[in-house]
């Protein structure tokens, strides 16, 4: 597969996507709350992507069965929406695709259930966190390992971990291009980035160590020492001394 690079044509639809996806992100936030099941989620999220002419990018990507992904606590990724009902101290990871004029973005955020306790508070803002500061290494002419570096030691500096087996990604008509973005590694390393190149930047940011393990559904990604885990994602256009936020509202 080889790096592709946009147009101010594909970008600016890349933009609308991206917007789509930020609504899609804000409605949800503003939807949980302690009683709601997470099935409910999906059913708002397809809602309002059909509304928008959007096709969501997840369902039936690699067998996946549902528009979103909502993983509780301990799960860090791929999170299938169900029965589960969230409660007051919980903290859910929403992640969002979306198609549209056959150009994708994609995002996510973490959010709280009614109040939270002071780690997971922290959790969040460093994971949060953490993806601004790779946005703010992703400049034309640096590298990859730019990024890297900069969400590892954001992270680790504050005394989390970051998740090593799932990594940001190039992203344009389809939902994974090249390149690979780890949330680690060292600076200087790796493909130069090019203005035009667009990317997914998505650190997962483990509350105990950085290991994970797959749940028997075959895609619900957990912490292996069921730690609390965060994640946020910004789809991102590599524009010169300031990388462009796609999936900003």
């Amino acid at each position: 597969m080889a790096i592709i690079i946009k147009t101010p044509q594909e970008i600016a639809l890349m933009r609308e996507a991206g917007k789509i996806v930020a609504g899609a992100l804000q409605m949800l936030a503003d939807k949980i709350r302690p009683g709601l099941v997470t099935s409910e989620l999906e059913k708002y999220t397809t809602r309002f992507l059909t509304e928008r002419h959007a096709i969501p990018s997840f369902k039936g990507y690699r067998g996946f069965p549902a528009s979103l992904c909502v993983s509780v606590n301990e799960q860090v990724v791929h999170g299938i929406p169900g029965p589960v009902v969230l409660k007051e101290g919980d903290i859910v990871s929403l992640d969002v695709g979306a198609i549209y004029k056959g150009y994708q973005g994609d995002a996510a955020i973490t959010v709280p259930v009614g109040e939270i306790n002071e780690q997971a508070r922290a959790l969040i803002q460093v994971t949060e966190g953490s993806l601004y500061a790779g946005i703010a290494a992703a400049k034309e002419g640096a590298h990859v390992g730019d990024i890297s570096w900069a969400v590892q030691f954001y992270v680790e500096s504050r005394g989390f971990a970051v998740v090593r087996e799932y990594v940001g990604h190039g992203i344009g008509r389809q939902m994974h291009e090249d390149l690979q973005i780890p949330n680690f590694g060292q600076p200087g390393t790796g493909p130069a980035l090019r203005k035009g190149m667009t990317l997914a930047l998505e650190p997962m940011v483990n509350a105990g160590d950085w290991r994970t393990r797959v749940l028997p559904d075959r895609w619900t990604v957990v912490t292996a020492d069921g730690s609390l885990s965060a994640h946020f994602e910004h789809t991102i256009a590599i524009a010169g001394d300031e990388a462009e936020i796609l999936t900003a509202l």
